[in-house]
């Protein structure tokens, strides 16, 4: 079901509720700011990283993808290339995150987009473990204190997904 479906409640009229147009919202703002490429939510976020007197200028809204078919958080998975400095061989690492950047949307398309993996930083250490727990019960515990960029991406059909939780703009940490 799209968003621009006449039988959906939130037809044309109400599109400012779409997935689709929300992250087209979040690629815009973050355009403005990145040369090259209730008080949170994704229209705060966008609000907050569009403020012409900010003091910090952040360049990212952290967002999570909800499933369709599950109504839990999306886990993105990708695989870094890890060099080793001893010889010229690499190995491939697989990561994994419910925590996206919106990249930019395919060329014609305004639902398929390009999305960036995000890696929390919890209590400032580096964490990256997800299982079949929920992400929630595995660090409720823990904060997140900052995101790494991990330059790890995917495409995405934003259709597939009911709804979308923004986080306050950051500036992500660049990937090493």
């Amino acid at each position: 079901m799209g968003c621009s479906n006449q039988n959906n409640i939130y037809s044309t009229k109400h599109r400012e509720h779409c997935v689709c147009d929300i992250v087209q919202s979040i690629v815009h703002a973050q355009d403005k700011v990145n040369k090259d490429t209730c008080d949170t939510s994704c229209y705060a976020s966008i609000q907050q990283l569009n403020h012409k007197n900010s003091f910090n200028r952040h360049t990212t809204i952290p967002f999570l993808l909800y499933c369709r078919s599950s109504c839990k958080p999306f886990i993105g998975k990708g695989f870094m290339t890890k060099h080793h400095n001893h010889c010229s061989e690499k190995s491939f690492k697989e990561i994994e995150s419910p925590f996206f950047r919106a990249k930019k949307f395919l060329r014609g398309s305004k639902c398929c987009v390009r999305l960036e993996l995000l890696l929390p930083i919890k209590d400032k250490k580096f964490s990256q473990s997800f299982d079949k727990r929920s992400y929630c019960d595995d660090h409720i515990d823990k904060k997140i204190t900052d995101f790494i960029a991990t330059g790890v991406c995917l495409t995405v059909d934003l259709n597939q997904f009911i709804g979308i939780t923004c986080l306050d703009p950051i500036t992500p940490i660049p990937p090493k």
